[in-house]
């Protein structure tokens, strides 16, 4: 497989790396020389410096041949045009681009990215996804993650434990005999910013960070035995008034009947588009490090405060005043990842990272396969990944203790006839069974090849 990206920066620079670790043919174009430099000295991919809706560039970065584009530099205009050049001079099959501006993604013009026009085949809007993923987050109070899997019969769940988790220093294997009628697995631990992929002998220790997938009719059961009992948001603070701040305002409006929002902005300008653009949300012109600012938006009221300006510092300092002015939970946007290791220790509760979650919305539409879907989870620590068993699947027919699995790969859970079954050893996979497992980035691409179509199945 060959990909073309265009822009270098953390996304491009992100994905790059995810698909030269899968041994794809990647180009990255760039006009920024540094950015190319960096990459090409850190990453096994081809950089070239150019314009990436360049025709001649594009051509130089071999898009005769290409199997995707994937545009993500930071101006719409030459991510739309740079795959409308794929596509009309070297019909480059699938096209990936970010668009930030929401007029583009307006419904009532939606007829422009249609095949006729600019054929474009997923769009991404990084503010859309950011604010989705968070306002997801609300549905499970306590979970620094949650995600519906498998049409919303199973859920992803991030957890810290506590201290006083019920369940720390028990073997994982003794969840069954401790929970027998709670359908659980516990996939992935991260402690002291160490990823590990559990056996049935791991334990759980105190502030670790968790990831299970669990029955959805489970989940509450699940945060229980977890030692989260938190009462659902009423009350939300967001420190950030832009794309992302007014669209997770949007949602709350939206899907969140019982919950109000504030938003405290900066800027007066932003702040007047915010409080245009909503309905029942309060906006307050003024800085969220101003204690007399947070005052008037009753932050000690507040179950969750939620930050998410472009900068990263305003964000980890407003956080912790807020909660130090009495907000129950903080949740914080962080672009720079060397600032994630110390966060927790500081007391903020979650942190969001836009670029991972863009990436991995990229991912989910790239990977081969009968592959529905993929969730990046933690630091680059692996992927849940839900996918159909087809008759040619090596998985089918045998129970998972003979299926030859990679290193660093568990199998949550198979969902058949709209019933789910948690996996153990002994469970058969069989044809049409919607397959959910974790796999660290080292296993991803024997795992598509397990869930590949071959060419003798048609």
């Amino acid at each position: 497989m060959k990909a073309i990206i265009c822009g270098a920066g953390q996304v491009g620079s992100n994905i790059a790396r995810e698909l030269a670790a899968e041994r794809v043919d990647v180009t990255v174009i760039d006009q920024r020389a540094d950015l190319i430099h960096h990459l090409s000295d850190t990453a096994d991919v081809t950089a070239m410096v150019g314009h990436a809706a360049h025709p001649d560039v594009l051509e130089r970065a071999g898009a005769a041949d290409a199997d995707m584009i994937i545009a993500v530099t930071y101006t719409d205009e030459v991510n739309m045009v740079a795959c409308q050049v794929a596509h009309s001079l070297f019909n480059v099959p699938t096209k990936i681009a970010r668009i930030r501006a929401q007029s583009y993604r307006d419904g009532h013009w939606a007829a422009l990215f249609s095949r006729d026009h600019m054929p474009i085949d997923m769009i991404i809007s990084p503010e859309v996804e950011v604010a989705r993923a968070i306002a997801r987050s609300f549905t499970v109070p306590g979970a620094f993650e949650m995600i519906p899997l498998a049409d919303g019969l199973l859920r992803l769940i991030g957890v810290r434990c506590p201290d006083d988790c019920p369940i720390i220093d028990t073997p994982l294997r003794q969840l069954t005999t401790l929970f027998p009628d709670m359908r659980i697995a516990v996939v992935g631990i991260v402690r002291n910013a160490k990823s590990i992929v559990p056996s049935g002998d791991d334990e759980m220790l105190a502030r670790d960070d968790v990831y299970f997938v669990v029955d959805s009719e489970h989940v509450a059961r699940a945060m229980a035995a977890f030692g989260h009992e938190e009462p659902e948001a009423r009350r939300v603070v967001i420190i950030g008034g832009g794309n992302i701040g007014r669209f997770l305002a949007a949602d709350i409006e939206a899907e969140f009947a019982a919950m109000s929002a504030k938003i405290i902005e900066i800027d007066k300008a932003q702040a007047a588009a915010a409080a245009q653009a909503l309905n029942r949300t309060i906006v307050i012109n003024g800085d969220a490090l101003d204690p007399e600012i947070l005052t008037e938006a009753s932050i000690a009221n507040a179950e969750v405060v939620v930050a998410v300006t472009n900068d990263d510092e305003v964000n980890i300092l407003a956080s912790l005043l807020a909660k130090r002015h009495g907000a129950m939970r903080a949740v914080t946007l962080v672009n720079t990842t060397t600032y994630t290791p110390m966060l927790s220790t500081l007391g903020i509760d979650v942190v969001v990272n836009p670029h991972s979650i863009t990436v991995s919305t990229i991912l989910q539409h790239i990977r081969r396969g009968r592959i529905r879907s993929v969730h990046t989870l933690g630091d680059n620590f692996g992927e849940l990944i839900e996918a159909d068993a087809l008759a040619t699947s090596s998985l089918v027919g045998k129970p998972l203790d003979d299926a030859k699995l990679p290193p660093g790969v568990i199998v949550a859970a198979i969902v058949r006839h709209d019933k789910v079954q948690m996996a153990t050893s002994e469970t058969v996979v069989e044809v049409g069974d919607r397959v959910v497992l974790f796999s660290t980035k080292d296993a991803i691409r024997k795992i598509e090849k397990m869930f590949a179509v071959r060419l003798e199945f048609f």
